[in-house]
């Protein structure tokens, strides 16, 4: 890996030697211009207006205009030879929490690794110091040509030094934003919550590619064995408003769990809880359900009723009876003649 930076971390009077490797490489597809017309390759060329020729690279060095058109050149050891401390000197200023440096001045990562074996133990030192205490430390550093403010922090057991811009280099973000007041229902943030929660399940950032470098290689493949390029299907419009909310959020929220409803197990579809009826109105239907009873008997119909119960129960006394009688008149005697 080649050594971007050379110098030392001064941390009090601490001081280690180290060397700065770049962290992070870009994968962009390589394209240069062309001429449209027959591919013609489109060089630029450097060519000073005063002599009206072609200088060589070795000829060309930094200048600065005034505002009253006067021209300054700058050679490479005029910017070498800046009094500068930070040009080899990584002054560690302060120590911080992580959450006060805002991530929108974060710029390029650099690994910091030890420039000989001395330095091994005070490297290791200022890293479990960092991890003990969860902060980062802030400094300063130029790299080029440029100074600009820096944190050391530590990831995967290394030291990282990650170059920022300047606080007033980050433009205010006020008017951006909606300036009337807008009320956000608990249920519409509960919902939010819960689409979060589940489009963050089994996440991995490392599964992420670049689809769009991948689609250009395709592109040119197909360009250089004469096939026919691939088109992409054209995604429907996204929608101009979201007239409501609610239903936006749950049909997200249907679609991240794979078609099921919020909340709804294997093979089931129900609604989001601040959607079922009240315990309440559910109780109050069933109040409102007139139990099935009997109609009440009027004063003639209980006298028929009473008529008839006395009418079998005369009829079976009679018959009772009669069935009595005959059996004793069989059973008498005969008289002698």
């Amino acid at each position: 890996m080649q050594t971007t930076w050379k110098g030392t971390i001064s941390f009090g009077l601490v001081s280690i030697p180290v060397h700065l490797y770049s962290a992070t490489q870009e994968h962009d597809v390589p394209l240069h211009q062309v001429h449209a017309k027959d591919g013609g390759r489109v060089r630029m060329k450097r060519y000073c207006e005063r002599e009206e020729k072609e200088v060589p690279y070795a000829e060309i060095a930094k200048g600065y205009e005034s505002p009253d058109g006067r021209t300054v050149t700058l050679s490479d050891d005029d910017l070498a030879d800046l009094p500068l401390p930070s040009k080899k000197i990584i002054d560690v200023l302060a120590f911080v929490d992580a959450t006060e440096i805002d991530p929108l001045m974060f710029s390029k990562a650099y690994y910091v690794g030890v420039a000989d074996k001395a330095a091994a133990k005070p490297y290791a030192l200022l890293r479990d110091a960092l991890v003990e205490s969860g902060q980062i430390a802030v400094t300063k550093i130029a790299l080029r040509t440029r100074e600009s403010p820096a944190v050391l922090r530590v990831h995967d057991g290394t030291l990282v030094l990650q170059t920022c811009i300047w606080p007033d280099e980050v433009r205010p973000a006020a008017g951006i934003a909606p300036e009337e007041n807008v009320t956000v229902r608990p249920q519409e943030l509960k919902m939010a919550r819960s689409l979060m929660d589940t489009l963050s399940e089994d996440f991995d950032l490392s599964q992420l590619h670049d689809d769009y470098q991948q689609a250009l290689q395709q592109v040119i493949t197909a360009r250089l064995e004469g096939v026919e390029v691939p088109h992409e299907e054209e995604a429907g419009e996204a929608p101009d408003n979201v007239i409501d909310l609610m239903e936006a959020l749950r049909s997200s929220l249907k679609q991240a769990k794979g078609g099921r409803a919020p909340g709804a197990g294997p093979g089931e579809a129900e609604e989001p809880a601040e959607e079922k009826p009240a315990p309440r109105k559910r109780a109050a239907a069933k109040r409102t359900t007139a139990p099935k009873t009997t109609a009440p008997k009027t004063a003639d119909s209980k006298a028929a009723a009473a008529k008839t119960t006395a009418a079998k129960t005369g009829a079976g006394k009679k018959g009772s009876s009669e069935k009595k009688t005959t059996t004793r008149k069989s059973t008498a005697p005969r008289k002698a003649s």
